[in-house]
């Protein structure tokens, strides 16, 4: 079957298409899965750049949508047919967090779902919104569900809450969505007015443009009446994250997702405390909260935004687009 392959150290001129061995035919409590769909996520493209170091030959990309070929003896829960979406943990099943690293995270710490099948037990594996492609399955793996999980599962959001997002990436738009989805209020951060002018489109009811406007943590606050936000999906890290604290109202919740700026910097801790606000860190989600998410999706009919999608054997040339910060939501690939 053709797949694709990283050579180490990383690099996207190391990414290559190959022939992989065939998916064994599943045994006790596992499927086979005919793969269609994957999405790009930033630590996808941390892992093909050589950022996080992995195994040499590692299959990459951590989300991965297609259709049930087969399945093996005591699987219950699927039937030959059914469109699936993988999980990001695979064995974070329900309940609080149980990993705090990527040991067990496909495309990362085993391999992952650029390839034409796999076979894995049935629990890696969640069934696919009603009627979406398998593109759209693709993106919720990670972005869909970290966005969810830091508005709804640890943020308790509520109808008639303010919600600021940063950036036009996968998390920051399905975040935007989701809040409009739950009858929350808006307000949106790009460098492009172009995709401001999208941003309002899609519901947001304020934007900024963060590069006319640095210190768009006041001006968050004035469109606000002074108040602040209630919460705020920080996918920037340690260079936008003062500015997060800012724009935050007392008892706000600020859901730290993302290290886009850097991994390390100063906190203004004084006006963190002062604030009484919740700053927690988070890493995508479990199983259950994935079903939890699609069965929010198919009741609302939301459907997530694909800027572009590429061939698998365009894989490298699809993170080159990532890289290239032109796009607008999710990335994927398709075969």
């Amino acid at each position: 079957m053709q797949g694709v392959r990283l050579a180490a150290p990383g690099g996207l001129e190391k990414l290559s298409a190959t022939e992989l061995p065939e998916a064994a035919p599943p045994g006790a409590g596992e499927i086979s899965v005919r793969l269609h769909a994957s999405s790009l996520n930033f630590h996808d493209y941390a892992v093909v750049a050589g950022m996080i170091p992995t195994e040499d030959g590692r299959i990459p990309m951590s989300d991965g949508a297609g259709v049930v070929e087969a399945v093996g003896e005591g699987v219950g829960e699927f039937a030959v047919g059914d469109a699936v979406v993988s999980t990001f943990f695979p064995y974070w099943l329900e309940g609080p967090a149980r990993v705090g690293d990527f040991r067990t995270t496909p495309g990362d710490g085993v391999d992952g779902y650029a390839r034409e099948r796999v076979t894995r037990p049935a629990h890696w594996f969640t069934r696919q919104p009603k009627g979406y492609s398998h593109a759209e399955a693709a993106t919720l793996t990670t972005a869909g569900l970290t966005a969810w999980r830091a508005l709804v599962v640890d943020g308790g959001l509520k109808a008639g809450d303010t919600v600021l997002v940063l950036g036009t990436g996968g998390v920051s738009i399905f975040a935007l969505q989701f809040a409009r989805m739950m009858g929350a209020r808006v307000i949106a951060t790009s460098s492009s007015n172009e995709k401001l002018e999208r941003l309002k489109e899609l519901g947001a009811e304020h934007v900024i443009n963060y590069r006319e406007t640095p210190e768009w943590g006041k001006k968050v606050k004035e469109l606000t009446g002074g108040e602040g936000v209630d919460h705020i999906v920080e996918v920037g890290g340690p260079m936008t994250l003062p500015q997060s604290i800012d724009a935050v109202k007392i008892g706000g919740h600020l859901a730290l997702i993302g290290i886009l700026t850097g991994r390390e910097g100063d906190i203004p801790t004084a006006k963190l405390m002062a604030k009484q606000a919740t700053l927690k860190g988070l890493i995508v989600g479990s199983r259950r909260d994935q079903v939890e998410m699609i069965r929010a999706i198919e009741a609302s009919n939301l459907r997530p935004i694909i800027d572009r999608e590429f061939g698998l054997t365009e894989i490298a040339d699809a993170f080159r687009h990532q890289a290239s910060g032109h796009h607008f939501g999710k990335i994927c690939l398709t075969w």
